[in-house]
């Protein structure tokens, strides 16, 4: 088995990892000869972020950390210029005037019909492109199906204010509740992930606003997807949080996703343990 250091690079000078589930296990060299090359995606919803978006671009789009096929920036109904600035910035920009940060999200994905694996990111340069070859590494070496970047898991990659109190409190309450209802170690929601097209698709996923999140997680483990953390650098976020930065807005996003956390602990896939028969 390859080390994560040679992962990593080869990630960097590619921009491509193997899917996991066409590899042939008859033997590790029969593994690695057999490997797909598949092309990664960047999908950045964005809401008014025209302080931060072009930065987050040109920075995914120097291929330092992972050549993306495409980078997709969801403008989610932006006043500020988000979008222009994001498409002089190299990306490929899809308006989504329904608000909503699943509805950005969905619209993304569907963009990004060339591309075999998401990573999903925020626009406000508080996740750190460095950290993309690690967050990768985990399907590259077919031990996971969906990977979550956890702000929490390492305090000292976290940059002080970076994450609200009510956005630290929330967070702990939530992951709390999904190790108590799915039996899984979690202990973040972070926004950066990398999954599968495929499989993200399968879950036919519904919440269009904060649950979005909640809901690939709980599903992708109640379907038995393979679930992975790996601790990742937050910084704090340019401009102002349309989430965090009210009590208003933190209190209906910790409602969603509660109660999406609570709902999602009944789901089941159609076929259950089968990928491909999930709606």
């Amino acid at each position: 088995m390859e080390n994560t250091r040679t992962h990593a690079e080869d990630v960097r000078t590619t921009g491509t990892f193997a899917a996991a589930r066409r590899i042939d296990r008859t033997g590790e060299n029969d593994a690695s000869r057999a490997r797909s090359l598949v092309r990664v995606a960047a999908v950045i919803p964005a809401l008014n972020e025209a302080p931060s978006i072009a930065g987050v671009v040109g920075k995914l789009r120097d291929g330092r950390a992972v050549a993306f096929c495409r980078i997709v920036v969801v403008d989610n109904g932006s006043t500020d210029g988000t979008g222009e600035r994001a498409r002089r910035a190299g990306a490929t920009v899809v308006r989504e005037e329904r608000r909503g940060y699943g509805y950005a999200c969905r619209a993304g994905v569907l963009a990004a019909g060339d591309a075999d694996v998401i990573v999903l990111l925020d626009g406000d340069a508080a996740d750190e492109t460095s950290d993309l070859p690690r967050l990768l590494e985990p399907l590259l070496g077919d031990r996971a199906d969906l990977v979550v970047g956890s702000r929490v898991a390492l305090p000292g990659l976290r940059e002080p204010g970076s994450m609200t109190p009510q956005q630290v409190l929330g967070n702990r309450l939530a992951t709390f509740l999904i190790r108590l209802l799915y039996g899984t170690e979690v202990t973040d929601l972070g926004p950066l992930r990398a999954i599968r097209r495929e499989d993200l698709l399968a879950l036919g996923m519904g919440e269009m606003t904060y649950g979005w999140s909640v809901e690939m997680m709980a599903k992708a483990i109640r379907a038995g997807y393979r679930y992975r953390e790996v601790p990742v650098t937050y910084h704090r976020r340019v401009g102002v949080s349309k989430v965090g930065g009210t009590l208003s807005g933190s209190l209906r996003a910790g409602w969603c996703i509660i109660s999406a956390t609570l709902r999602y602990s009944r789901w089941l896939p159609r076929v259950p343990g089968e990928r491909g028969e999930i709606r």
